[in-house]
């Protein structure tokens, strides 16, 4: 057997009381209720490099979910990501208290111009040591866009075009507008810089204009390592043509077949298909012995919210399922309605046992993780390494709970395995360093870098 390659570990989470926890803020162990101190994150990163984790990745949204119920209140009646506030502003905090953990945020190409955009990942490339990467994604729910001043989400199409645009913005502004050599610190001299090494992208667009060089020196990595999420083909074509990971539901189907349609979407559009890195979800609940594990895994689902489960699901269906009765049965429910479930129809079909009420599915839904001792979680953890899968990203079920008991009882598991590497690289090493083993550059071949040594 070919010797195995040690996965990536990424930790999810969010600033906000309630990520994919639904709920679990309640629970007297839990610490997300303290997510507006910054000791509590500080915390949280320690035990995550304790656990040799690769990137702590924090998720984001600009309004709240209201498709559940036709507003907003369901979402802050249970915490589900709102309220929420902005993850990018804690991340050179949490660099400074940690020597390896890597940091990536996410940000809506409709929520800022690219150009100040660029400043703030350059300051925070700087900041981190070169150890940032950022979740390109367009957006979703519909109040992003009207408080956005969009009147509304532009349609899928649109977002995508201007996704395509904003990246060929910034890519100028870190590639190409400040030569290698242009930064000189010539203290006899006093001549900072080399102007004449510092060009303009002169870029005029369909939906951007920008016209200057950009404000800030080159940063480590340059182009921070980018990540998007999503399940479309069209985000399946932009993770090919720009992504070196992608955050997807690989296990929604046939894994191996996911895995497989992205690799070749990448190997379609010019690139190595081994060079995007293929990361998918994972939680599990840990105990010494089986029985510990499960018995625990049924306290969490007596505290997870239904409600907050259902309003992902609305989300995620883009149907409002506020108007299901818990206790219909899912028989019932699929004999009575049709296009209005959207895609929940599809998962109530597959339910395993169409007797079971819509309550019961539901919690079922929310259960769908690894339980066990360090040993069965750690098989889980190579099901999905044979399934091809480049790394897992792990979702908390109780923080910080989840990552200590990673750290002090799976690590070791893992390390032993060859799943995860058994040592962090050197201080100083980029996150692309880390997690490519090459330079901290993006290569020549990404669109980014291509013609990336002329002057705009």
């Amino acid at each position: 057997m070919a010797r195995r390659m040690p996965l990536l570990f990424s930790a999810f989470n969010m600033l906000a009381p309630s990520h994919h926890d639904h709920g679990q803020w309640v629970r007297d162990e839990s610490g997300q209720r303290d997510y507006t101190r910054p000791e509590y994150w500080v915390d949280v990163a320690r035990t995550l490099e304790r656990a040799r984790f690769d990137l702590l990745f924090f998720a984001d949204v600009l309004a709240p979910y209201e498709l559940h119920g036709g507003s907003r209140d369901a979402a802050l009646r249970t915490g589900l990501q709102a309220p929420v506030l902005d993850a990018a502003s804690i991340l050179a905090l949490l660099a400074f208290h940690t020597e390896h953990l890597g940091f990536a945020f996410t940000e809506n190409v409709l929520q800022e111009p690219p150009y100040s955009f660029a400043r703030r990942a350059s300051t925070l490339d700087h900041l981190t040591g070169g150890r940032l990467g950022w979740n390109v994604v367009t957006g979703s729910i519909p109040g992003t866009g009207r408080n956005l001043g969009y009147g509304g989400l532009p349609e899928h199409a649109d977002r995508y075009a201007r996704a395509e645009e904003y990246l060929r913005v910034v890519y100028a502004l870190w590639e190409r507008s400040w030569e290698d050599d242009a930064v000189v610190r010539d203290r006899a001299t006093g001549r900072y810089a080399d102007p004449a090494k510092i060009h303009s992208i002169n870029h005029s667009g369909e939906f951007y204009d920008v016209p200057g060089a950009h404000p800030s020196e080159p940063s480590p990595q340059r182009t921070p390592v980018l990540f998007t999420a999503g399940a479309s083909d069209r985000f399946a074509q932009f993770a090919a043509d720009h992504a070196e990971g992608v955050f997807s539901s690989i296990e929604v189907g046939d894994p191996a077949a996911n895995v497989a349609r992205l690799r070749a979407a990448a190997a379609a559009a010019g690139r190595d298909p081994a060079s995007l890195k293929i990361i998918s979800k994972f939680a599990f609940v840990l105990g010494s012995t089986e029985e510990e594990a499960r018995r625990l895994d049924d306290e969490l689902a007596e505290t997870r919210s239904v409600e907050s489960l259902l309003i992902k699901l609305s989300e995620g269906a883009k149907a409002d399922l506020s108007v299901l009765g818990h206790q219909e049965r899912i028989s019932d429910i699929l004999n009575k309605t049709g296009d209005e479930l959207g895609g929940f129809r599809a998962q109530l079909e597959r339910a395993p046992d169409h007797a079971w009420t819509l309550e019961r599915y539901v919690r079922w839904h929310g259960r769908r993780h690894a339980v066990g001792t360090p040993e069965q979680i750690a098989d889980a953890v190579e099901h999905w390494a044979d399934v091809g899968v480049d790394g897992l990203n792990v979702h908390y079920l109780i923080s910080p709970g989840s990552w200590e008991d990673f750290a002090d009882h799976l690590t070791p598991e893992l390390t032993r395995r060859g799943l995860m590497r058994a040592e962090y690289d050197p201080p100083g090493t980029t996150l692309r360093e880390r997690l490519f083993g090459a330079g901290a550059r993006l290569p020549a071949s990404h669109p980014a870098r291509r013609g990336a040594l002329q002057p705009a």
